[in-house]
């Protein structure tokens, strides 16, 4: 079946079109659902974080149903790096590699192949890219790559941040060529700032993102 991507309405999708937005083309990119992000303990926790978990997990089984690649992105940083606000950066200590906080949230069902990113300390904001905070330099994950390899030419994005990484990472799918969208049901805001969440939104929708669902559901 070929997925139904766009609504007669302000082009974008229908909630109605959920059953036939995935095939095999698509692949869904679960963006850092992770203890530290999802958990209302966790360090840099994102309020309603663990609400979305479930949401997501229908996803993972229609875009697996339909023939979809699953793949999801995971922070995992050393203990000391730039990113972090002890050593000179803006966050908190979050998703050290190895521990309760980096791990993917227990409900969440892991179906496909696990990204990490800031191995090395870099600032792992995309999924797709990462940014040495001390020199700027961008290096890739593998994310592009796993894709490509599929066939993948379409994306639907969801998880924590909508400001910070599940921006990143749409507009690193737009850049890289591939048609995409956010589920606006299954991410949640950071908002440091109020307002930050729908300034995001505005952003990935001026890029070219397709914003799935009502703007409600995102916050």
């Amino acid at each position: 079946m070929t997925p139904s991507w766009k609504s007669p309405r302000e082009g974008a999708w229908a909630v109605a079109e959920a059953e036939t937005r995935y095939g095999p083309q698509v692949a869904l990119v679960i963006v850092d659902l992770q203890n530290d992000f999802a958990d209302p303990s966790g360090s840099l926790s994102v309020r309603g974080g663990a609400a979305i978990v479930p949401l997501v997990n229908v996803e993972i089984e229609r875009a697996l149903a339909a023939g979809s690649a699953v793949a999801y992105t995971q922070d995992w940083h050393p203990a000391h790096t730039p990113h972090f606000a002890q050593d000179g950066g803006m966050w908190p200590v979050h998703c050290v590699g190895e521990t309760w906080g980096a791990q993917l949230h227990p409900d969440l069902s892991v179906r496909g192949p696990v990204v990490r990113k800031g191995i090395h300390g870099e600032d792992g904001y995309s999924g797709f890219s990462m940014r040495n905070p001390s020199g700027g330099m961008s290096v890739p994950t593998e994310l592009d790559s796993t894709l490509a390899q599929g066939g993948v030419r379409r994306l639907v994005v969801c998880g924590l941040a909508t400001d910070y990484c599940v921006k990143a990472t749409a507009l690193d799918g737009v850049r890289l060529g591939y048609e995409t969208a956010v589920l606006l049901a299954a991410v949640r805001a950071v908002d440091l700032k109020a307002g930050d969440g729908e300034a995001a939104l505005d952003g990935l929708a001026a890029a070219g993102v397709i914003l799935v669902g009502a703007r409600e559901a995102a916050s």
